[in-house]
């Protein structure tokens, strides 16, 4: 397979490196010739995918329901009527009924899971007293759960039960109370029983036939039937994305996710095997990256075998080799501190480290959305089963974001409380500042107290 090999020892090596990061961080406006025919065929002009999103967002904010209901139309279901664009309470209740007993026993599982680390990082209220001139001061730090948080669940290429367990469940932790789930009016999407299931399961009652850029604009501003939401989490493709940038400061989101992503890095001590495995659970989302790093030059030759192999007894094996091959790389460093330093300087979604003595790499990276540690913790523990959100920080962006959790759907605020003989032991601080600044009437609203 024609899959990009990097020696760091190269005289190249730092271009190639330049390359592939370029690569792993898409800028939202490449369109295959697909695309742009359709583009042009639904609004007239060959638009950028940037443009196609404000468009939608900008229709759906001015028109309301109409515009919602003519992209859903346009974009994914044709016959949509505005009477099944929300699920009722007994089609989830049939969808429930219906679910094998297996499935919804393993969604409570893999809930509880989810449940209890997401609990157990929660912040705690704080309070600092202080004796200031004989005067009392009190601040407090008040952590209390968002009103209303909406889930955009993808369904267009599979069914993502996991993103709805990944999503919800740290929004509950959190307190949340009003949760509207938003996905396609497809067959992996709001007509699939499965998801319907778990969002009974998980107590969702709210939740939307509509997808896309469209149905992001909708929890933003609210239409007729979906009042708006304070924030907006979860994956999608790129129009999602975008729209999740066009709408923020509308409402909070968690990020703006691109095509997953996995760094392996390995010693002498990694199965071949294991770490094509783990290349290709990445690159099977497709688009999707999966990049080995090794300072054990033999462990190369090895893992391209055993991506020969595995990918082709894999059902998605032809889209996970177009993947790799277009977003893949096989890296050998000189040493595991150069990288360590690579994995940094990429700053992966997900990183494996997958080494006799992890714990020892651990220590020296600092950027990637979640870590997995040792040859025994595939990705798929961490998108399915352990605990932490799979909603990750991707294209770099994890030297500065953070996957989503609990905390995220908390608001903060601080509280602050003086008597007046702890204002007089403050009051010519703040005239100093104040005075410095200009601000005369900050001056006088502690002057005017203490008269």
């Amino acid at each position: 397979m024609k899959l990009t090999r990097i020696n760091t020892a190269s005289g190249d090596a730092p271009a190639a490196i330049a390359e592939l990061r370029e690569k792993l961080s898409p800028r939202g406006d490449v369109v295959s010739p697909a695309g742009r025919e359709r583009t042009i065929g639904l609004f007239g002009a060959p638009l950028s995918p940037q443009q196609v999103v404000e468009k939608i967002c900008s229709d759906v904010r001015d028109q309301g329901l109409p515009a919602l209901l003519n992209y859903a139309r346009k974009l994914d279901k044709p016959d949509l009527t505005e009477a099944e664009m929300r699920v009722s309470a007994e089609e989830l209740a049939a969808a429930h009924q219906q679910a094998s007993p297996e499935f919804l026993a393993t969604i409570r599982r893999i809930r509880e899971n989810i449940l209890e680390f997401q609990q157990a990082i929660l912040p705690q209220d704080v309070t600092v007293q202080r004796d200031h001139g004989g005067g009392k001061v009190e601040l407090r730090q008040r952590y209390l759960p968002l009103q209303r948080v909406g889930v955009c669940v993808p369904g267009g290429a599979a069914a993502y039960p996991s993103t709805l367990l990944m999503t919800v469940v740290p929004a509950q932790a959190a307190g949340v109370e009003e949760i509207a789930v938003v996905v396609p009016p497809t067959a992996f999407g709001g007509f699939n029983q499965d998801i319907l299931a778990t969002c009974r399961e998980l107590g969702v009652t709210e939740v939307y036939r509509v997808g896309g850029a469209q149905a992001v604009a909708a929890l933003a501003y609210g239409v007729e039937g979906i009042p708006r939401v304070d924030k907006i989490v979860g994956p999608g493709n790129l129009f999602v994305a975008l729209a999740k940038k066009y709408v923020f400061g509308e409402v909070d989101i968690d990020s703006i996710a691109g095509p997953s992503e996995v760094i392996v890095l390995a010693d002498e001590t990694a199965n071949p095997a294991f770490v094509a495995s783990d290349l290709i659970s990445q690159a099977e989302h497709s688009p999707g990256s999966g990049v080995l790093i090794t300072w054990h030059a033999p462990l190369v030759p090895a893992v391209e075998a055993e991506l020969e192999k595995q990918l082709a007894q894999l059902e998605r094996g032809d889209l996970a080799r177009e993947s790799l091959e277009a977003y893949g790389a096989l890296i050998i460093t000189q040493s595991a501190n150069e990288a360590a330093e690579l994995a940094d300087l990429i700053a992966t979604e997900h990183l494996h480290i997958s080494c006799d003595q992890p714990e020892d790499l651990l220590r020296q990276v600092q950027n990637a959305g979640a870590i997995f540690l040792g040859h025994y913790t595939p990705v798929a523990l961490g998108d399915y089963y352990a605990g932490p959100s799979h909603v990750l920080p991707t294209g770099g962006t994890a030297r500065f974001a953070n996957g989503l959790c609990a905390i995220d759907f908390l608001k903060r605020s601080s509280i602050i409380a003086y008597d007046k003989a702890s204002l007089a032991h403050a009051a010519n601080d703040v005239r100093l500042l104040a005075d410095k600044e200009g601000l005369t009437a900050h001056r006088h609203s502690v002057d005017i107290r203490l008269q």
